[in-house]
């Protein structure tokens, strides 16, 4: 499902929450599907529990994901996720463009 790379400089809920962005955006995880604990996550993962919850908060914060009292986090409608990492891709393609500009000066 998801991996964490240490090496990577990337914070671990940074990668959860990509991660679990773009198994919603795949189809992989469907609309409705409920999340793993955010214990049972942390231990899979090899990461504290605070750091999963905060990938949920903002997963659930940016609308990929919603709660439910006493049942936990599922996918929410995948327009959102899909939204979501257009963003992220469009940010990432700026920030490329100026690294690049800066190079050429």
């Amino acid at each position: 499902m998801i991996q964490i790379d240490w090496k990577s400089g990337v914070p671990a809920y940074d990668q959860i929450v990509s991660g679990i962005s773009r198994l919603a955006v795949l189809g992989v995880l469907p609309e409705g599907t409920q999340l793993p604990s955010v214990r049972s996550f942390a231990l899979k993962l090899g990461v504290n529990p605070n750091t999963v919850q905060k990938a949920y908060l903002i997963l659930e914060g940016k609308g990929i994901t919603y709660s439910v009292a006493g049942k936990g986090s599922f996918i929410a409608a995948n327009e959102n996720a899909k939204e979501e990492i257009k963003r992220g891709a469009k940010a990432a393609l700026v920030k490329a463009h100026q690294e690049e500009e800066k190079c050429r000066t």
